[in-house]
């Protein structure tokens, strides 16, 4: 297949042992959501639901007034809110924790099939 190179290669380092010696499962994502993971992820939810109408609003009422400072800072104002939003969501949700979980899986699946 023309991997032994790159196999040998990634073989040879620390994290690529630590990750096969210490293989990852998904256990946690079979647990019953906590209301901490919930509220994370509605939050989440809400804030794209609040950030692009929104802004779109801004705009129209921009149009509407011939008023260019509505859009010029209702704009900005209301996205920086909207992401300060998905910030807070993502925290309580741990989304670092979940997305480090699944990525060391899909790397782990990825090394099994390439190395000997």
């Amino acid at each position: 297949m023309g991997l032994t190179k790159e196999a040998h290669y990634l073989t040879g380092r620390k994290w690529v042992i630590k990750l096969l010696e210490n293989p990852v499962d998904l256990s946690e994502f079979r647990e019953r959501p906590t209301p901490r993971l919930v509220i994370g992820l509605i939050l989440m939810g809400f804030s794209y639901v609040l950030g692009w109408p929104a802004v779109a609003a801004f705009g129209f009422l921009a149009v509407y007034f011939k008023e260019p400072l509505i859009a010029v800072i209702g704009c900005p104002a209301i996205y920086g809110f909207s992401y300060m939003v998905f910030i807070v969501g993502a925290w309580l949700s741990r989304a670092p924790h979940y997305l480090g979980i699944l990525a060391r899986y899909s790397l782990q699946s990825l090394l099994m099939r390439i190395l000997p």
